[in-house]
Order: C-alpha cells, then structure tokens, then sequence
C-alpha cells in the first residue's frame, strides 16, 4: 500500500505561483509512475501531468504545457507540481496519482491517490 498526501494549495492571484507536494508513505515511489489530477467545481476531474517511474520522462495536458512542471525526488519520496503563471481556470483541487504503470497513471486508473488539495486563482 501507498499512501499519498498532497500539500502546496492555497489562495494565489491570477499570474502567481505555487508548488504542490505529493508525499508517499508505505513504499518508495521510485517504481510507480506519478501524477497529477485536478477537479473543479461542477467538471469532470481531468489529467494535468504525469513522470515516469525509471525514465523520468514527462507529459503534460495541452492546458498546462510550458506553464506547469511535474518532478520527482525518490529519496524524498516525494512528486511536485511546480505551477506558473497560474490563471483563474486553474482552480481546482490537485490529486496526485501513483501506480506502477504509466498508463494507469495518465489515464485516471492508478491504484493510489490522495486526498487532494485546493487551489484558488483569483483574477
């Protein structure tokens, strides 16, 4: 089992920044693909970006490309969404994802997810 607890959110005004945390417990993450989710009021939750586990390759949403980056730190067993430049449609709240395929991850079917944490851009 992995537990994940996310961390970061909060309250930013529109062109602002903030960088998410995703601790894992239980196991290292350093096998799982990561990722990041996000749900906003009344939408469908929706994928934002995701790592692989050996490669450290990246992928992101169109929406979110050349604004937001995913990383890793194994030893800390941790994964980050560093956000930029952050808009009034980026409010949601961010869930990180792990399952040993990246696959799963990308697709929404990862084993592992957290709770979630707000973010807020106000305009």
């Amino acid at each position: 089992q992995v537990q994940l607890v996310e961390s970061g959110g909060g309250l930013v005004q529109a062109g602002g920044s903030l960088r998410l945390s995703c601790a894992a417990s239980g196991r290292t993450i350093s096998r799982y693909a990561m990722g990041w989710f996000r749900q906003a009021p009344g939408k469908e939750r929706e994928f934002v970006a995701a790592i692989s586990s050996y490669t450290g390759r990246t992928y992101y949403a169109d929406s979110v490309k050349g604004r937001f980056t995913i990383s890793r730190d194994n030893a800390k067993n941790t994964a980050y969404l560093q956000m930029n430049n952050l808009a009034p449609e980026d409010t949601a709240v961010y869930y990180c994802a792990a399952d040993y395929s990246r696959p799963a991850v990308v697709g929404g079917r990862g084993d592992y997810w957290g709770q979630g944490t707000q973010v807020t851009v106000s305009s």
